[in-house]
Order: structure tokens, then sequence, then C-alpha cells
């Protein structure tokens, strides 16, 4: 022991380094957010779970192309696949969800195709974290495999449903592409959890006009952190010469509640939620059930099929759940030609009714068969083939079947340009 230290007080205080605001020091750190932790985020949560719910279930169909005329496929197994059993522990709509969850949070959205020969026997969902590749490093002639577990798979055996992808093998999620932004929402989250659990009790000082010792300094630092840390014990006693002075709130904390605010409103751009419908959909869902329907007639479909046969979405699916609006567009289908009675009960699976395949139309209409190639005028009872030229008429004046020269030549202005005997 030095001789200065025998004049050193064993109750000398420790000076502590101040500390900062929690939630900016939290945005300093630099942590790096990931998919379980952005789930964790009310607004987020909830905006995959719109989207993917709102692309699950809607059921896809498949169409042939026959002498310009479109057909749905009816039986097929791999509308049974799609639409029902997978053969994978996940049916065919917790596959698709999981497939958009994948495609909007990570690298994309992966199903492995089981075949017997040409015949598809079975779906598979792959968590994309399972997924990894082996590529070449040719920009014009892009090659890869597909690597599960230390298995290599050609890229037709995988259904892929890619965001923002440069290479057709992975894409680029939205936790990637804008990870501050939602570490951001996520630490504002921490932050109002320190509070409530705090009880939102003031951050402060503690002034004292003499110096404390060590033991002095401990006793009121373990008494101040029972006050925070349950609700039991709400009161510190101050003896004389102690004053607690409440800190001033931070410029985070004064605009906690604006800032929750446009968090929410930025999340909500991000997955592009809207309460507009139409804008939701176009902007939200169509572009995730297009780059869904792709990959569907690229991989599903044999190379003979292509382009007599496609994969399409039933995105009428997604409306039903509004009766009124459902309803109104039947209404309006029914008035213009749209659709028949018949049509209509068939998509709301009701019982076909004999005689109710007419289309109501006005008697000024012209019906045009596109069978026989005819018209047809309701008002006038008259049937015209497309290849017979129409006669003309004077405006104002009725064609009657005898005509005299003379009448005709007196109707024209003209001379009479043929003779015939009168006879009684």
């Amino acid at each position: 022991m030095g001789l200065f230290d025998r004049f050193k007080t064993r109750d000398e205080p420790q000076i502590e380094p101040p500390m900062t605001d929690a939630l900016l020091r939290a945005l300093l750190s630099n942590e790096t957010i990931t998919r379980e932790k952005a789930l964790t985020l009310p607004c987020i949560s909830g905006a995959v779970d719109l989207i993917c719910n709102s692309v699950a279930c809607m059921p896809v169909r498949l169409y042939k192309v026959k002498q310009d005329k479109v057909e749905e496929v009816q039986k097929d197994a791999r509308i049974t696949l799609l639409n029902g059993d997978t053969g994978d522990t996940l049916d065919a709509f917790q596959m698709k969800k999981a497939m958009v969850e994948d495609y909007l949070l990570g690298k994309g959205g992966y199903a492995y195709i089981k075949k017997s020969r040409n015949e598809i026997v079975g779906l598979y969902y792959v968590k994309d974290d399972s997924v990894s590749f082996m590529k070449n490093n040719d920009p014009i002639f892009k090659e890869y495999l597909i690597n599960v577990q230390g298995k290599m798979y050609k890229p037709y055996e995988f259904i892929k449903v890619l965001r923002n992808t440069k290479d057709g093998a992975s894409g680029r999620g939205l936790i990637e592409e804008v990870s501050k932004a939602i570490e951001t929402a996520y630490q504002t989250m921490l932050y109002q959890l320190g509070l409530v659990k705090s009880g939102g009790n003031k951050k402060g000082f503690l002034k004292s006009q003499r110096q404390l010792g060590q033991s002095e300094i401990n006793t009121l630092k373990s008494a101040w952190k029972r006050m925070y840390a349950n609700n039991e014990e709400n009161v510190v006693v101050l003896n004389n010469g102690l004053e607690f002075q409440e800190a001033s709130n931070s410029s985070v904390e004064m605009q906690l509640n604006e800032s929750k605010k446009t968090l929410q409103d930025e999340i909500n751009n991000l997955f592009h939620i809207s309460d507009d419908f139409d804008k939701f959909f176009k902007e939200a869902i169509y572009p995730i059930v297009k780059a869904f329907e792709t990959a569907l007639n690229r991989e599903l479909l044999l190379e003979k099929e292509k382009g007599k046969y496609f994969f399409k979405f039933d995105v009428k699916e997604i409306v039903k759940a509004s009766l009124t609006e459902r309803y109104n567009a039947y209404k309006t289908a029914k008035e213009t030609g749209f659709m028949t009675l018949n049509e209509i009960r068939r998509e709301e699976n009701m019982n076909y009714i004999e005689g109710l395949d007419v289309v109501n139309v006005g008697l000024g209409a012209v019906l045009y068969d596109v069978d026989t190639h005819q018209y047809y005028t309701p008002n006038t009872g008259e049937t015209q083939s497309i290849d017979e030229e129409p006669m003309e008429e004077t405006p104002g004046e009725e064609t009657t079947e005898e005509t005299t020269p003379e009448e005709t030549a007196e109707r024209l202005g003209g001379e009479t340009v043929a003779t015939y005997d009168k006879r009684e």
C-alpha cells in the first residue's frame, strides 16, 4: 500500500459512465434483424398474414386452348395437388401460404416436384433456409444446381416463386431489402416494452448536499431497482439532504406515439396494404399471383403442353367474402348479357335450373351468333348472314313487293327505265 493510499476513504463513491437513451443505444448497435424478430411486430405479422391468406385461398385452375376456344380442364392430377392433397404433410392451402411468406420475407418460395415418369404425384414444400445453390460464373448463360442438405437437384425439379431475383435461383426478401426500417420498428417496440416493465416511472437523478459513502449508494440503487422491477414496492425513502430531480424526456420518448404511427404507415406502404381493395389487390396480391402462375406454367407443364395449356388463379374467390360486392357484380353481368342466370348459379355452387340459359337483351339490340355467323334483330325478327349485303332503302320510305317502272321512275326522279303490259 502506498503512502497516499492511507488518506483515501473507503466509502469513496465510484463514478459510472453516463447511460444513453435505450432506444438510441439499440439503434446504434447494428443488431441484425431476423424474420422471427420482424414477425413479432404486429404491423408486419398482420400484413404478411393478410397477403398470404389472400393468395392461398384462391384455387388454381387448368385451362386448355382448343380451336381458339378456352376450356377448363376438370380432371387432372395437378389440380388436386394444387388445391387439395399435395402428398406432403402440408395441404395445398398451407403450402401456398408458406411459399408466399418465404417469397415476401425470405429468398423465395420452393416446392419439390415429385414425379413418376411424366406424371406429377406430389408437391413438397421446402423452407427457404434449407435451400442453397451452386452457380456458374457466366453472366449470360446462367446455370445452377439446388442443394438441399447436401443433395443436389436440377432447377426444373422445384417450383420457384421468387421476388426481385437476378439469377432465377433466389430472390431478395423485404427483411433484407429494408432491414433498417424494420429494425427501427422492432427497437421501438422493445423500448415500449421497457417502459411497461418499469411501470412508466420517470427517469431522474438523486442530488445530495453531502458526499455519500459507497454503502449508502448501494442501498439507494437496490431500493430504486426494486421499485422499477415490480409493483409491490413503489416507495423509496430519501433521507435528509437527498433530493430527486426528474430528467426531461428525450426527443425520441416525446415523439414516441408520432413515430409509431409513421412506422405503421411505412410498413403498410412496404407491403402495399390499403383500405382501397382494388389498389390492395393490384399492388399487393396480383404481382404474387402472376409470379406463382408463371412458375406453375414453367415447371408443371410438359413441353408439348406449353402454349396449349396454362394454369390460372381463380381471383373471383377473393371477393366472395363480400356478399354485397359479389351480388352487385352478378347483377351487372346479367343486365349487360355477360352471364346467364345458370352461369351465376354455377359460380355460387347452386343447382342448374332448366330455362335459365338465356340472356336478357332489349328489343333494339342486334344479336350476333358466333357459331352460325348470323345477325338476329329481335325488334323485326329478321336474320341475316354476315356474307349477305344489306338492301339499301331510302330513309322514310317503305319497300313494297310490287312496283311499276313508272312508280319507280317517279320515286327516283327520272324517266321510265322499262315498260310492261298493264293487264286488267
